[in-house]
């Protein structure tokens, strides 16, 4: 077996999948353990200073006292301290040997895509509306991404999904081709981009 053969055989197995979902589950609760905190700091004292306010474009406080930073009434990072327990929960499990109902992974997944979409709802808003980045805020978008593409890799690897058997055969041929790695590379490298081309020299200034 060559050197592409082992890396597609260690890329779909459960150590690979499960290990970088809970790798990214943790690296987005701890974000939002810290986004949690500030946010208590920020209600205590408004004009407090966090350390990740940089400059006028890295600038935690003012993405954290935007309307968006609490679209619910509550601080949005409340959500991820409730969240990635649940798939940190899930990737142990897994790695573990367990095997989740059907039923009960395609839950998750329909919850976290709704997840990763409001993740992606405020990286909008914060790169075209409020015009400032949190480096902790990117953070989770990255992490929440990553979750997303193992936790969808592994439903479709296990047939988890009720998709016609067309479009299930069509989407296992991509995971089996290492497609939905090469997508989020490219999507990751895109986010990238377009943070640079919007803010250039500014992100360090």
């Amino acid at each position: 077996m060559g050197l592409l053969g082992r890396w597609r055989g260690l890329r779909h197995a459960n150590a690979w999948i499960f290990g970088t979902m809970l790798v990214s589950a943790g690296l987005s609760l701890v974000a939002s353990l810290v986004l949690s905190i500030d946010a208590v700091r920020l209600a205590a004292d408004p004009q407090i200073a966090l350390s990740c306010n940089i400059n006028s474009v890295i600038n935690c406080g003012a993405v954290a006292t935007s309307w968006q930073a609490s679209l619910l009434g509550f601080p949005n990072a409340f959500l991820g301290l409730v969240a990635e327990p649940v798939v940190i929960t899930i990737a142990v499990a897994c790695l573990g040997g367990v095997r989740f109902p059907r039923w009960f992974m395609f839950a998750a997944q329909i919850v976290y895509t709704i997840g990763v979409v409001f993740a992606y709802w405020l990286f909008y808003q914060a790169m075209f509306h409020i015009g400032a980045l949190c480096p902790w805020c990117l953070l989770v978008t990255v992490s929440t991404t990553l979750v997303f593409v193992t936790l969808t890799h592994v439903n479709i690897r296990d047939g988890n999904l009720p998709l016609p058997l067309g479009m299930r055969l069509a989407l296992e041929g991509a995971i089996k081709a290492d497609l939905d790695a090469i997508a989020v590379t490219i999507w990751l490298l895109a986010l990238t981009l377009a943070v640079v081309s919007k803010y250039g020299n500014t992100l360090f200034g």
